[in-house]
């Protein structure tokens, strides 16, 4: 088995390849994460991920390492993460009664072997009430979070009628593409 890095700080990512049983060590890349200008909301999470990769290819040299970005699109623009509770509160109810794309780009390296991929999930959210957002703002503080939700909290429960994709992606990784991935660099 070899050996695996993720280039994460993300919890949830941690949480779902811990999951998947897959046994990995985390080290945390530091690059720019700007958007790069004019270039499509779709192609920005793996175009991120390969930095990120990059950055980690540096400094670890015997491994698989899995970098990944998230995005979430609504009329393809990027909704990032929120800036404040008034923020948060502002881009859910942009979301609220619509759907939206969340698009996570992955990218595993390991020496000059890359893979690269992104992964599409369809999202859609019921009408929500003012007092429903401002309830999960308050409660959830989901400043982290791009799109400032997660689907496996409040939110997503009450919130979204349903996907068509990838559950895990909206997680932020799809793990199941990942462990196919893996097996490209036996």
């Amino acid at each position: 088995m070899h050996k695996i890095v993720l280039a994460s700080q993300s919890p949830r990512r941690k949480q779902l390849m811990e999951a998947a049983e897959l046994d990995f060590d985390i080290i945390i890349a530091d690059v720019d994460e700007t958007n790069p200008p004019g270039m499509p909301g779709h192609l920005v999470p793996e175009h991120l991920a390969k930095k990120k990769a990059a950055a980690i290819e540096e400094r670890v040299h015997d491994a698989i390492i899995i970098a990944a970005d998230t995005v979430v699109l609504l009329d393809d623009h990027i909704l990032g993460k929120p800036t404040s509770e008034e923020n948060a509160v502002e881009i859910l109810t942009r979301l609220s009664g619509r759907m939206h794309e969340v698009v996570t780009g992955v990218c595993m390296q390991k020496g000059d072997k890359q893979v690269s991929f992104s992964v599409t999930t369809e999202v859609y959210f019921r009408k929500l009430t003012e007092e429903q957002i401002r309830h999960f703002v308050t409660n959830y503080k989901p400043f982290d979070k791009a799109g400032a939700y997660a689907i496996q909290e409040w939110i997503g429960m009450v919130g979204i009628e349903k996907i068509n994709g990838d559950y895990y992606n909206v997680m932020g990784l799809p793990i199941g593409e990942v462990v196919i991935a893996l097996k490209q660099f036996d």
